[in-house]
């Protein structure tokens, strides 16, 4: 047997089925060592040497990993296609003692029975370069935050962090709200004037200039102005220019493209889209085929298709559209400079499984997205869509009027893929597309005039989508880091919503001046951006991670001594009370805390006394702890009643002596009521297992036992196939389904009775 290692759990049916026989899949839930969690782990006086420890919530899975890889033939590490993926293989590596030149590392874009069997065809070792970029970035990310974090605690509030990428983010919305806060609107008039064609035919025109220059009306005046130099002008078509304009299909989806146009066109958050694209790429259940993968990997930066997806593409649009939708050669679309290009587009695996053929078994998220990445994809290999553009050029009195107009002749790519134009407040209003037929010498008749006084509007805030777009633009971080960077900064509370729009509280915007303050280099757009740069440079060969580190690092530490050392603060002053310390006479203050105000003695060390303090600022008194009937079983004390992070327990009041607890919490709702049977394969116990991404059903005899169940089974059998029943919640309440994917006994729980 051969033990094949990936991460996610969500994947872990779809590479078992590709593999087939003889091979055991394996999956880690992701890292499963990192460097200590209440230390630094870091020796910035012995090169930057990591200390890695495995996670307190991965023991057990490398105890299980260790155990499945010692009666193991092989061990290949299939985990995912980037440099996350590559130290992960790394680590595993590492507490598996397997070799460093050891040809183990296999890599798939795609979950495909043909990606995977040629993958098993080219092991490699594991790359060291990709494994030595994401220890720097690693490495990085912990000196700034463990360091500056302390800063922002000290001279703001508690409870407060910093990040690399995350602070540089938090100032792009910060500067963007400043920037909204400082425009002073400036005032300008559009004037149109409407005209009848020699056929009669009303038309409207943009007034663009006079004399050739561009002419801009600032006020009042101005119009009236031009009103009066054009009194009983003579209207006269200047130029007429007609033409056939191309519009080239967008290239294929890249993870920041993609997620821009989802919140666009689905009105999906970041989040909604990347748990969406992570299933779509991991695989859906599929009626008697199982869990089936349908989109390739999907971090990527890289417009590159393989030629084998342009080949089936361009036969696909041949066939179902006409050869007048094929291009004469394959569209081809490159990538901005600092793309990885580790990996390709984000696209459809089969373009024969088309989005109405799996409708029926996507909830509304999944089927959106995939509907769209299938759509762009197709669209990209498809032919352009051409228009009959036409602008007429007028003069008045030495002014110069407009209209164009544009009309489709060919829908091209268009066909599949809608495009979504933005039009300027004169396109909006000046008879686009509506142009009459006109020719060089006409004339034309005065109606009249339309004006209207506007003024400029300061840049839009930012969006989910338009966050990033500007970190790609700009080179903040990569495709793997757009999702949890926002994410990180809204849970933070240093950003919130206002409809779709992102803006920062007073608490990011005080993290950002206080972190600009002290430490510029580390604010700046531009030396974020190096760094990226730098980390890719580790990643091609040549560079010593350690060296990046280090040129970070010379002068940080002065930094952080200056920065804690003088008296700037931006910490709200304790607000003086009259209420009295019992303890030691002083009057009480309040405080900020990690949890809202309280009161605390000004003595303090000295006198520890505090109050908590409601949302009225009133003391909440404490209360008596509530005695339960039920005697401790460790030594006899009567337990009281408690409230931790999971809910009432019972705990033993002579703790820490004694540290018995019980829970009194029942079971959740959405954890189902009826008891696990033993395990249809082994007999053993069942266990539900929740991870950050999903919820299933294991056998506790894992990894001897490989059985999983996404639904929890019943000891029922099928009386159809003899299969175990598995229970399942529809919109009339639940049901008994077969496990068995050909066979379609369903049964309402009511009858089952």
């Amino acid at each position: 047997m051969k033990l094949v290692v990936i991460e996610g759990f969500g994947k872990l049916e779809t590479v078992q089925k590709y593999l087939g026989a003889g091979y055991k899949v394996f999956a880690t839930g992701g890292h499963v060592r990192d460097l200590q969690t209440k230390r630094l782990s870091v020796d910035v006086k012995n090169d930057f040497a990591p200390t890695y420890v495995v996670m307190d919530d991965k023991k057990s899975v490398v105890d299980n990993l260790k155990k499945a890889a010692s009666s193991a033939e092989q061990v290949l590490l299939a985990t995912d296609p980037d440099r996350e993926g590559e130290a992960i293989s790394w680590h595993v590596a590492t507490l598996l003692d397997i070799p460093e030149n050891a040809a183990v590392r296999i890599e798939f874009n795609e979950i495909s029975k043909k990606a995977i069997q040629i993958a098993l065809k080219n092991p490699r070792a594991i790359d060291k370069n990709l494994v030595d970029a994401q220890q720097a970035r690693r490495v990085l990310d912990r000196l700034v935050g463990y360091k500056l974090s302390p800063v922002l605690c000290q001279k703001i509030q508690s409870n407060l962090s910093a990040g690399r990428v995350q602070s540089v983010t938090l100032r792009l919305v910060v500067d963007r709200e400043r920037e909204i806060q400082a425009f002073v609107p400036e005032e300008y008039w559009s004037f149109f004037t409407v005209l009848n064609s020699p056929k009669s035919e009303q038309f409207k025109t943009a007034l663009v200039g006079k004399g050739g220059e561009k002419l801009k009306l600032s006020c009042a005046d101005d119009v009236e102005k031009v009103k009066s130099d054009l009194n009983g002008a003579e209207y006269v078509v200047k130029n007429v220019k007609k033409s056939i304009t191309k519009s080239h299909p967008y290239a294929p989806f890249i993870t920041s493209t993609m997620q821009q146009e989802a919140l666009n066109k689905l009105n999906m958050s970041l989040r909604q889209t990347s748990s969406a694209a992570q299933q779509l790429y991991e695989g859906v259940d599929l009626p008697g085929e199982g869990k089936v993968a349908l989109i390739t990997y999907i971090r990527t930066d890289s417009t590159r298709v393989s030629a084998d997806a342009i080949a089936a593409a361009r036969e696909y649009i041949g066939n179902k559209y006409g050869s007048q939708y094929l291009p004469e050669k394959p569209n081809y679309y490159a990538s901005k400079k600092s793309a990885q290009d580790a990996h390709e587009a984000i696209r459809p695996i089969s373009l024969d499984r088309t989005p109405e053929s799996v409708k029926a078994h996507l909830n509304k998220n999944l089927y959106s997205l995939y509907n769209l990445i299938y759509k762009r994809f197709l669209a990209s290999q498809m032919a352009d869509a051409t228009y009959n553009s036409v602008a007429v050029d007028i003069t008045a009195n030495d002014y110069d009027f407009r209209i164009t107009g544009r009309t489709p002749e060919f829908d091209g790519f268009t066909k599949v893929y809608a495009v979504t134009e933005k039009q300027s407040e004169e396109d909006k209003t000046d008879g686009k597309g509506v142009v009459p037929e006109l020719a060089v010498g006409d004339k034309a008749t005065f109606v009249k005039h339309e004006c209207e006084q506007k003024f400029t509007k300061p840049p839009a805030r930012y969006t989910e989508a338009s966050l990033v777009k500007a970190m790609e633009e700009k080179g903040i971080g990569r495709p793997a880091t757009y999702t949890p960077t926002v994410t990180l900064l809204f849970a933070r509370k240093y950003i919130e919503k206002s409809g779709k729009a992102i803006v920062p509280t007073e608490l990011g915007c005080n993290v950002t001046d206080m972190l600009v303050k002290y430490f510029s280099d580390i604010m700046d757009v531009g030396f974020t951006a190096a760094m990226e740069t730098n980390l890719d440079g580790i990643e091609e060969g040549g560079v010593r991670w350690q060296s990046v580190v280090a040129k970070f690092y010379d002068g940080f530490e002065d930094k952080i001594r200056e920065a804690r050392g003088d008296t700037y603060s931006l910490k709200a002053p304790d607000e003086q009370t009259d209420y009295v310390c019992e303890k030691c006479g002083a009057k009480m203050v309040i405080k900020q805390g990690r949890f809202g105000k309280f009161l605390a003695c000004p003595n303090y060390p000295k006198c520890k006394n505090t109050k908590n303090l409601d949302e009225n600022g009133n003391i909440v008194s404490p209360k008596e702890p509530e005695v339960s009937d039920v005697v401790c079983e460790k030594c006899g004390a009567k337990m009281i009643v408690k409230m931790g992070r999971y809910g009432k327990f019972l705990a033993c009041p002579n703790y820490p002596k004694c540290k018995n607890i019980v829970s009194l919490e029942t079971p959740k709702a959405d954890e189902h009521p009826v008891e696990l049977p033993p395990c249809p394969k082994c007999g053993k116990a069942l266990k539900k297992i929740t991870t950050r991404k999903s919820t299933f059903y294991g056998c506790t005899g894992y990894p001897d036992c490989d059985f999983t169940s996404s639904d929890p089974p019943t000891s029922e059998k099928c009386p159809q196939c003899g299969a175990y029943l598995v229970r399942k919640t529809g919109k009339n309440g639940d049901y008994l389904k077969c496990s068995n994917k050909n066979c379609k006994f369903k049964q309402n729980v009511d009858n089952a009775k």
